[in-house]
């Protein structure tokens, strides 16, 4: 299986930009939503790097967007201004804001989602969760196979203990896809991510039926064999998820094996 999921070419400061914001690193890198796992790669928790942040430095920082709210009075659309006045939002851990140079930049590029997405999870950890949900689906309106749109929309309803809503999203996305004839859709990713949401909510029979038909389908794919093992853990077959762990390891892509190794050990 080819574990790269995103499918429209970037920016190199795009690209920088979303390895920042994603929450999960299912959306950007191939991995399942494994909270257990990857919580430290998520932007908004603390970090010293953050609390290190001499004053000299956020007086830099404020006064640079002070000069980019300037431009932006007198041209709304400066792509540049936009650019680094988010830039400087995000180095600030300012998600809120962030939310009004990603509205424009969503709305003056259409076909570059990650936009919305970036815009969706600032208005999500703002707390507007209707917002959040609305900047989704204007993606999936558009692009509705968007794994990172998909993704970022459950993780919404999963904070919102809106498990049912997640799992019919996911359903019909992989229902209408399999109805067609040729598609390139990342069916696995899809499933990846209908099965966390088995195991947030505890239906573990579920997920792992859904873990073993990845793994069945791509005998070469670590992500199932991960998410199986999590979910073998968290009903404390220990022996079982080493074995599993073990073989998810071996299959894992060089970047991937150092954060597997680590489940091993835990």
């Amino acid at each position: 299986m080819n574990h790269r999921i995103m499918q429209n070419k970037r920016s190199p400061w795009m690209s920088i930009v979303l390895g920042l914001m994603l929450f999960s690193l299912i959306i950007f890198s191939g991995l399942p939503l494994v909270n257990s796992i990857f919580q430290e790669n998520q932007l908004f928790s603390q970090s010293d790097s953050v609390t290190a942040i001499s004053p000299e430095q956020k007086a830099q920082w404020e006064a640079e967007a002070s000069g980019y709210q300037k431009v932006l009075l007198r041209e709304p659309e400066n792509e540049t201004a936009l650019r680094e006045l988010l830039n400087i939002r995000l180095k600030q851990q300012d998600l809120a804001g962030a939310i009004a140079p990603l509205s424009t930049l969503a709305k003056i590029h259409p076909t570059q989602p990650e936009y919305g997405i970036l815009l969706g999870q600032a208005k999500q950890y703002s707390e507007d969760n209707e917002g959040a949900a609305s900047a989704y689906r204007d993606v999936l309106a558009t692009y509705p196979d968007n794994i990172m749109a998909l993704g970022g929309l459950v993780n919404l309803f999963l904070s919102q203990n809106l498990s049912e809503r997640a799992i019919a999203i996911l359903q019909n996305t992989l229902d209408r896809v399999s109805e067609k004839e040729e598609s390139n859709v990342d069916l696995g990713s899809i499933k990846l991510l209908l099965g966390e949401v088995y195991t947030e909510t505890q239906k573990y029979t579920e997920a792992i039926n859904l873990y073993d038909e990845i793994a069945e389908a791509d005998t070469s794919d670590f992500r199932p064999l991960l998410a199986k093992a999590l979910v073998l853990q968290k009903q404390e077959k220990t022996e079982e998820a080493k074995s599993l762990l073990e073989s998810a390891y071996e299959l894992a892509p060089a970047e991937f094996k150092d954060q597997v190794k680590g489940a091993i050990s835990n």
